[in-house]
C-alpha cells in the first residue's frame, strides 16, 4: 500500500491557476467555487469581500474601485507565489471595479488543497497580498461629503 504522503493528490497540481481577472461586472462565488473545484482537494475555502456601509467611523455612501493595467498580471504573480508556497489544487481570484453599492461583492477568491487547513492559509495569503501588493484604488464617498481615496484591495 502506498503512503498517504506519496500519493499525487497530496500534493499541488500542476497548473492550479485557473481564474484570475478584473471585472467591470458581478462577481460569481459560483464561478470561483466551480474554478477551484478539484476531486484530490479535502478543503475549498473561499474569502469574499463586500461593499460595507460604513469605514472608519463614517457612513459610506458611494463607492468606486479603479485599477492600473498591470492589476490582473499582478494578481496572477502572487497567485503563483500562493501556490509555490502551499500544495493548492486550484486557485481563482477575481475582482470587480467600478461604481459598487454596499453589499456588492468587490472580491472573491478561493483555494482549493487536499487539506483544510493548507486551504484555510493559501486563501489568507492570497487576499492578504492581493490586498497589500495589487495596484486597485477604493474611493469612498461618505455621508458628511467628504471623500477618500484608499489604496486598497
Amino acid at each position: 500500500m502506498t503512503a498517504v504522503s506519496d500519493h499525487p493528490g497530496e500534493r499541488g497540481a500542476d497548473d492550479p491557476v485557473k481564474l484570475i481577472g478584473i471585472r467591470e461586472s458581478a462577481l460569481s462565488l459560483d464561478e470561483v467555487f466551480a474554478a477551484v473545484g478539484d476531486d484530490a482537494a479535502g478543503g475549498i475555502a473561499l474569502f469574499v469581500g463586500t461593499v460595507r456601509n460604513h469605514d472608519g467611523g463614517a457612513d459610506v455612501d458611494a463607492l468606486g474601485y479603479s485599477c492600473h493595467p498591470s492589476a490582473e498580471a499582478e494578481m496572477r504573480r502572487i497567485a503563483e507565489k500562493v501556490v509555490a508556497e502551499y500544495p493548492v489544487r486550484a486557485l481563482a481570484a477575481v475582482h470587480r471595479v467600478g461604481d459598487l453599492r454596499v453589499g456588492d461583492l468587490a472580491v472573491v477568491v478561493g483555494v482549493s488543497c487536499p487539506h483544510r487547513g493548507d486551504a484555510f492559509e493559501a486563501c489568507r495569503k492570497l487576499i492578504d497580498d492581493l490586498k497589500h501588493e495589487v495596484p486597485i484604488w477604493k474611493h469612498q464617498k461618505f455621508s458628511d461629503g467628504t471623500e477618500e481615496w484608499v489604496g486598497a484591495c
